[in-house]
C-alpha cells in the first residue's frame, strides 16, 4: 500500500477521508496547513486556525496516525490574498478558493507532503479522479462528485495534470450524510462540526473591513439605471452558428457600459472597490419598489450602478469572454483550437447548475455564449466548462 499524506483541516470531511484511507490499509499521515493568522475583518468565532488545528490533532490521535503542521501563511498571503486585493482594486471579483487550490493545496502542500515521503496526497473534496489512456498517454480526468449538493469540482478548475496525478479524493463516491454518519460512528471530534464558510483558510469575513487592510475607500455616487435604458442587447437565437463574425461575438459577450447621465443618483457608497456585481446588501438605499442590485462597478470614477430586482436586464447577459492568457485546460488533449467551437456545459459560480453553452475559440480568447441569459456574470470570477461530469477547462471572466 501507499504512503498518503492527507490535508487534515479540522473539518469532518478530511477526518473521514483519513479514516477511509487507513481502512484501505494505506500508511496515512495527517498534515495541517497554517495559512492565515490575521483576524482583521474575520467574524468572531468563525473557524480560527488555532481551533482548527486542535480538532485536526484530536482526529489524528483518534485514528492513530502521525500528525504534522506546516506554516504556509507567507506564501498564502503572496499568492492568494494579495491577488485578491489587487483584483478588488480593479473592480473585479476574484475567487480566492480557486486560487488557494491551485497555488497552495495542490502546489505547496504537495511539495511539503513529498518531504514526508508521500506517494500521494489526499483531500476531503467531493469530486472524483479517473485515469484514462488517450493516444498511448495516461490522462487524469477530474469528475464531479456524486453528491450534487456538495460537488466541489468547480473549485479545482485550475489544477494541472501533474497535480491530479498526485491527488486522491476518497469522498468522491459518497454523499455528505454518509460522511457525517461515519464520523458519528467513530466518535470523531469533528462529527458535528459545521462546514467552514467564507474565504479559504481565512473564514467568514466582513469584506469591507477585510479589504480595508490594503484598499482605501472613498465616498461616491450610487446611480440607478432605469429598466427602459435603450442599450440592452437582445438576442433571440439559441446559439450562433460557426460563421458568426468576431464583431458579433464581441457584442454578445461584452458587459454593459454605463455613463453617469444614463441614470440618476439614489444614494452614496463608501468605496466602489468594496462591491461586486450582483450584490444586494450594503447599499443602504431605501424607498424602492423592488430591491436594488449592483449591475456595474466603475472603480476609475468611483461609481456604483444599480438596477431594481434580480430580473433587471443589466444583471443578465447572454455571454462572456476569457482572455487567451487566462484559459486553462485540464484536458489539454481536448483543447478547442482557435477558429473552432464546441458545445459544452458551463458554470460561472459554485453550486450553479450547469448551463448549456457554446464555446468559440479565437486568437484573442474564448467567447462563451449561453443558451439562456446568465445572472450576475462578474469579471474576475472563473467560468468552468464540462463535458458530462468531467471538468475540461476554465478561465477568468474578463
Amino acid at each position: 500500500m501507499s504512503r498518503i499524506v492527507i490535508g487534515l483541516s479540522g473539518g469532518v470531511d478530511s477526518s473521514v477521508a483519513a479514516h477511509l484511507l487507513k481502512e484501505q490499509g494505506h500508511d496515512v499521515v495527517g498534515l495541517f496547513m497554517k495559512n492565515w493568522h490575521d483576524t482583521t475583518g474575520v467574524l468572531k468565532g468563525d473557524c480560527p486556525w488555532d481551533e482548527d488545528v486542535l480538532y485536526a490533532e484530536m482526529v489524528a490521535k483518534k485514528l492513530n496516525i502521525p500528525f504534522h503542521t506546516v506554516d504556509l501563511s507567507k506564501e498564502y498571503r503572496e499568492r492568494v490574498v494579495d491577488y485578491m486585493f489587487a483584483e478588488y482594486e480593479k473592480g473585479r471579483t476574484p475567487n480566492p478558493d480557486v486560487l488557494c487550490n491551485r497555488e497552495i493545496k495542490f502546489d505547496l502542500f504537495i511539495r511539503e507532503a513529498i518531504t514526508l515521503g508521500a506517494e500521494f496526497v489526499a483531500t476531503g473534496h467531493y469530486c472524483k479522479k479517473e485515469v484514462a489512456e488517450v493516444k498511448n498517454r495516461k490522462i487524469y480526468r477530474l469528475l464531479a462528485g456524486i453528491d450534487k449538493n456538495k460537488d466541489q469540482s468547480y473549485f479545482l478548475c485550475q489544477v494541472s495534470q501533474y497535480q491530479l496525478e498526485k491527488i486522491l479524493f476518497p469522498l468522491g463516491t459518497m454523499i455528505k450524510p454518509e460522511v457525517r454518519k461515519i464520523a458519528n460512528e467513530l466518535n470523531l471530534a469533528t462529527a458535528q462540526r459545521k462546514d467552514s464558510q467564507g474565504i479559504c483558510f481565512v473564514g467568514k469575513v466582513d469584506l469591507p473591513t477585510f479589504l480595508q487592510q490594503k484598499l482605501t475607500g472613498k465616498l461616491g455616487d450610487i446611480i440607478e439605471i432605469p429598466a427602459d435604458w435603450n442599450n440592452w442587447k437582445q438576442y433571440f437565437f439559441t446559439f450562433p452558428d460557426d460563421g458568426i463574425s468576431i464583431e458579433d461575438l464581441k457584442g454578445i459577450t461584452a458587459p454593459y457600459l454605463y455613463n453617469r447621465s444614463d441614470g440618476h443618483i439614489v444614494g452614496r457608497h463608501k468605496g466602489a472597490v468594496f462591491y461586486t456585481i450582483g450584490q444586494r446588501k450594503g447599499l443602504n438605499v431605501g424607498g424602492k419598489e423592488k430591491p436594488l442590485f449592483v449591475i456595474s462597478v466603475d472603480v476609475e470614477n468611483n461609481i456604483l450602478y444599480v438596477g431594481q430586482s434580480h430580473h433587471f436586464p443589466g444583471l443578465n447577459r447572454k455571454g462572456l469572454r476569457v482572455n487567451c492568457n487566462d484559459i486553462h485546460w485540464i484536458r489539454e488533449d481536448m483543447e478547442i483550437k482557435p477558429g473552432r467551437s464546441d458545445e459544452m456545459m458551463v458554470r460561472i459560480r459554485y453550486r450553479q447548475p450547469l448551463q448549456r453553452a457554446k464555446l468559440f475559440s479565437k486568437e484573442d480568447g474564448m467567447y462563451i455564449v449561453f443558451e439562456k441569459l446568465q445572472r450576475g456574470i462578474a469579471p474576475g470570477q472563473f467560468a468552468a466548462w464540462y463535458q458530462g461530469d468531467e471538468l475540461i477547462g476554465s478561465g477568468v471572466i474578463e
